[in-house]
């Protein structure tokens, strides 16, 4: 994999997003903000819109919780898909080994949201921001619920259809989360501290930890992307 924003490569993990310096999240976010958005399918801008109508269209933590949780899903249907392959296929040794090489890619950047979730719903426990349970717990996993089934059915049906949904979310999570730190230039000044610091990375502000993430949420969009281009994935 070829390493990205002067990423070292051998720091660069298939599947796994490079942690940025400082400088390089700043050309990360400027670089979201100054391109235009993907042309979005259908799926995707009623996904958007079912979260605008319910959660408003403010940015908020909570609401970015919900995008993660949502998130994830994608790449446990692919997950468990390319398991289910390998099972009826594992006599094909090179073709079960790209199989599982894609399963690899999947479960890291399912890790990587499992982070960005973890981090957001401790610093909605820290805010003290008490969430109505009806709408940030049984409603995302109802949506969860919903996106797996449309995600595992697009991918048995046609990959590509599923990649193409997956990349529209991550580009309008990229987006978001960079218009988030600009609506927050306290951000800058404040001080990343978590416990989850050791496992997903250290910060100089929380303005540079969202923007890592933002820039994480590229690097998904990017691999979605590069997988449509993949013959046996059309």
């Amino acid at each position: 994999m070829e390493p990205r924003d002067g990423q070292d490569p051998a720091n660069v993990v298939s599947g796994r997003p490079p942690h940025l310096d400082h400088e390089d999240l700043i050309r990360a976010q400027a670089k979201t903000l100054a391109t235009p958005r993907r042309p979005y399918g259908v799926l995707a801008r009623t996904l958007f819109t079912t979260l605008d109508t319910l959660y408003g269209k403010e940015r908020t933590l909570s609401k970015f919780k919900v995008l993660e949780l949502v998130a994830r899903v994608p790449y446990q249907t692919w997950e468990q898909v390319a398991y289910i392959a390998i099972t009826h296929m594992h006599s094909q040794i090179g073709l079960a080994r790209r199989i599982y090489d894609r399963v690899q890619e999947s479960r890291e950047q399912q890790d990587n949201e499992q982070w960005h979730l973890l981090i957001l719903e401790e610093r909605i426990a820290r805010s003290g921001k008490h969430e109505n349970r009806l709408y940030y717990f049984w409603i995302p996993q109802a949506i969860a619920l919903v996106y797996y089934h449309i995600s595992w059915l697009l991918f048995v049906i046609r990959p590509a259809w599923s990649y193409r949904l997956n990349a529209d979310f991550e580009d309008h999570a990229e987006h978001e989360y960079m218009y988030l730190v600009t609506e927050h230039p306290e951000w800058e000044t404040t001080p990343f501290d978590s416990e989850f610091a050791a496992d997903y990375g250290s910060f100089g502000s929380v303005a540079d930890l969202f923007r890592q993430i933002g820039h994480d949420e590229r690097f998904h969009k990017e691999e979605s992307v590069r997988a449509l281009a993949e013959p046996r994935f059309r």
